[in-house]
């Protein structure tokens, strides 16, 4: 072989070597797996659906990359295990009572694992540990959810149809109240009657303040008798006697009821024998008829001449004209 072929050989050789190198690059950095000889734990979360995750999808956590779905299983009813694998340089961020959560990168984008979530005051994640999951609404959730409130607000809509259909209709309390004038006037009057009420209200009020205004006032008698202690006692004795004195009276009464309605007594005697208040009547008129002749001859002892000197004199003593 001549010197210029094994040249020629050598730099294929080496165009060939930078080709594959290149090549290796470009599958490691578009493909990450670069990654796949960095060193990583498994953690392990077990789900009820998890809504066509499948095993590669990535792991976020805080908007980063942290790894990827080791395995996806089904190991019971309703029970599904999800494998991941997280890069052992994130581990110190992620503690034990962190979250896992499904997501999608994007609107329709493809599934997605999310770590979120936990303090301080719990020890980092190790090798082999479970996460709780934190259930969330699916697209799906959220269409059946919508579909539901669709539903409720056709009914609404219906009833509510159906509600002014009768108010038009003058039916029911409302459309009564709606369609009757006579409602409408019985109400009017009855709220111009508690207007009233209220003016009234706020005028005995008004009056109130101003007799508290009197009771403040020096000088009054209100304002003595609250605070001045002498008139108010002056004031309740005076009560007091009141009082005494009625109470007196109601006994007073209550004796002459009893004597008047006891016939053995001189009131009763009275007021019930006819022949007893017919010989007093006769009594009463002689007596009237004596002192009426008693003063006829008191008047003829004044001219008679015996005794007129003696009237002249108790006339002239009692500084009287004496004829």
């Amino acid at each position: 072989m001549s010197k210029s072929q094994n040249k020629r050989t050598v730099v294929v050789g080496l165009f060939i070597i930078l080709g594959l190198l290149f090549f290796m690059s470009g599958i490691f950095m578009v493909g990450n797996l670069h990654k796949v000889f960095n060193s990583k734990i498994n953690l392990i979360s077990n789900f009820e659906d998890v809504k066509g995750l499948q095993k590669g999808d990535n792991i976020w956590f805080s908007g980063v990359k942290i790894g990827t779905v080791n395995n996806v299983r089904i190991y019971g009813p309703s029970k599904v295990e999800v494998n991941m694998n997280i890069e052992s340089k994130e581990q110190k961020f992620i503690h034990k009572d962190a979250k896992v959560k499904i997501s999608t990168d994007g609107f329709i984008g493809n599934k997605i694992l999310v770590i979120f979530g936990g303090t301080e005051r719990y020890a980092e994640v190790q090798d082999g540990d479970t996460l709780v999951v934190e259930k969330t609404l699916s697209t799906e959730d959220i269409m059946n959810t919508l579909q539901k409130n669709n539903k409720n607000l056709q009914v609404i809509t219906s009833n509510f149809k159906t509600i002014s259909k009768n108010l038009i209709a003058g039916e029911g309390t409302i459309g009564k109240l709606l369609a009757d004038n006579s409602l409408y006037t019985d109400i009017r009057t009855l709220t111009s009657s508690l207007k009233q009420a209220s003016e009234k209200a706020q005028q005995t009020l008004n009056n109130l303040n101003v007799y508290s205004a009197g009771l403040n006032k020096e000088g009054t008698l209100a304002n003595q008798l609250v605070s001045d202690t002498v008139v108010f006692n002056s004031f309740k004795y005076s009560m007091l006697r009141v009082q005494q004195i009625a109470d007196t009276a109601t006994v007073f009464i209550a004796n002459l009821k009893q004597s008047i309605s006891n016939p053995k007594s001189s009131v009763g005697l009275l007021l019930n024998d006819e022949e007893t208040g017919t010989d007093l009547k006769e009594t009463i008129k002689n007596l009237e008829s004596s002192s009426k002749k008693l003063n006829e001859d008191l008047e003829a002892l004044k001219h008679n001449f015996l005794f007129k000197k003696y009237f002249k004199n108790q006339a002239k003593a009692a500084g009287k004209n004496y004829k």
